[in-house]
């Protein structure tokens, strides 16, 4: 396996247009990484990314409009910075991060652009309690779906550490229920599995949504998931 990361690395860091440079910034590439052969960043730079639709997710905008976000609010895997653009515009303070400079260059300059005050910032989502912060209300829209089942452990307690005490966490994920569905698609169970008492969730809802992308007519099938932080 070892062997297996530094040949990918290698292909990566070539791949990244650097030369002599670590992509990862020190990190081990995700599974979704070892499986493309790029880093995240490289998603961003040749033009939008598949899920880069340049407008915040309707389920994200819908949750928003219904009073979903209280308190400082996180959007982890925040790409381009769309649903964290839409969020900080109703007035709520609002940090968005990303391993993709790229995406963060994008998010700032549209933040600029639209005079949106909010946050974007550089974080390893396994090492989110190195933000020194915590927040009310927590958004992963379209990360978790891209880790795998050895991965999801890692990232829930991460995900645990910067979350209140009765805080909120919504999931917006592919589904498995349905035709036409999208990479990685995560089943109910799974995400039961992932966040249970045990690892400091109560599932409060698992409801069936969309996740619009630029290859999906009408959306890809998708879990809306609401997480209690215990």
């Amino acid at each position: 396996m070892n062997g297996e990361i530094s040949r990918e690395g290698a292909r990566l860091s070539e791949g990244s247009g650097t030369v002599g440079d670590d992509p990862f910034r020190g990190r081990r590439p995700t599974s979704h990484e070892r499986l493309t052969g790029l880093p995240w960043d490289a998603s961003y730079r040749n033009g939008p990314a598949p899920w880069d639709i340049g407008q915040p997710q309707p389920a994200i905008v819908r949750l928003a409009s219904e009073g979903g976000f209280a308190g400082a609010v996180l959007d982890a895997g925040c790409g381009t910075g769309e649903n964290a653009l839409h969020v900080a515009s109703l007035g709520l303070s609002v940090l968005g991060v990303d391993v993709a400079e790229t995406a963060l260059a994008i998010a700032r300059a549209k933040a600029d652009d639209r005079g949106i005050e909010v946050e974007f910032a550089a974080a390893d989502a396994f090492q989110l309690e190195r933000l020194g912060r915590r927040f009310e209300t927590v958004l992963d829209c379209g990360l978790f779906h891209t880790f795998d089942a050895d991965e999801r452990p890692g990232y829930v307690a991460s995900l645990g550490s910067v979350t209140e005490h009765d805080g909120t966490l919504y999931v917006l994920c592919f589904s498995d229920d349905g035709p036409d569905t999208g990479p990685h698609p995560i089943s109910r169970e799974e995400l039961r599995e992932a966040f249970n008492p045990g690892s400091g969730w109560n599932v409060v809802a698992i409801e069936p949504d969309r996740v619009q992308t630029r290859y999906h007519d009408d959306g890809a099938p998708a879990w809306f998931a609401t997480m209690k932080r215990i």
